[in-house]
């Protein structure tokens, strides 16, 4: 049997979360460890959905981080820093999930704080259209504070070697060199990430999960029962 392309896969899922309709906008999670590639498809299931006639908000949870002084608590390669403290979640449920559910009046924002100025923002709100979809690419989408916020999760499944390899390769010189971002994927992201894991078993709960360690050629699992089935 042939492989199936990146492009007939990501327009697959597109056209399956363009049925979705539920009377407000749609929330997808693009859910996955650090450097998975969760950026890259986020942006290109956006530019499909814009294709078939839908508007998209598109925006990622690092929009939301907390202050430096915060993240940092408990140390630079502390995990459970990075699982607990990184992320304003409280801001991402009040300013940009519950807004765009169903109880909410569609005014939302993308982002709260300003992750090189370590200083907070305040963003204009906008309004969102009822046949918008947001699609939201992150680590961590589905903790229990946020899960119950998404009409869709979407899972990108790699390898930790393939992961890590491409974190490396886009993390070395923002991170201080190669030896120092290897240090943080050893000691910070990588134990993090199997904290999620044990805590929230967020690949076994998701709608769906695209396989990329192959960029050309990605595997679409949908789970039965799910809400992209």
């Amino acid at each position: 049997m042939s492989e199936t392309s990146r492009t007939e896969v990501l327009r697959e899922v597109a056209e399956r979360i363009d049925r979705l309709r539920h009377g407000h906008p749609v929330r997808v999670a693009i859910d996955g460890r650090t450097a998975s590639g969760k950026t890259t498809l986020a942006d290109e299931l956006a530019g499909l959905l814009v294709g078939l006639g839908r508007p998209v908000i598109r925006t990622s949870i690092d929009g939301f981080h907390r202050p430096r002084v915060e993240r940092y608590a408990r140390g630079r390669h502390s995990p459970e820093g990075y699982y607990h403290d990184a992320r304003d979640l409280p801001a991402v449920v009040t300013l940009l999930l519950a807004p765009l559910g169903p109880r909410g009046d569609g005014t939302y924002r993308t982002a709260s704080f300003d992750l090189d100025a370590d200083a907070p923002i305040a963003q204009e709100p906008r309004r969102a259209a009822e046949d918008a979809i947001l699609i939201v690419d992150g680590t961590f989408l589905q903790r229990s504070e946020l899960s119950d916020h998404w009409d869709a999760t979407l899972f990108v499944r790699t390898s930790v070697e393939t992961a890590e390899a491409r974190g490396l390769g886009r993390d070395r010189d923002r991170l201080g060199g190669e030896a120092a971002a290897r240090d943080l994927y050893a000691g910070r992201y990588r134990p993090a990430y199997v904290l999620y894991e044990s805590l929230c078993d967020p690949e076994a709960k998701s709608d769906a999960i695209i396989d990329n360690d192959d960029l050309a050629f990605p595997r679409l699992y949908l789970r039965e029962g799910g809400r992209l089935a």
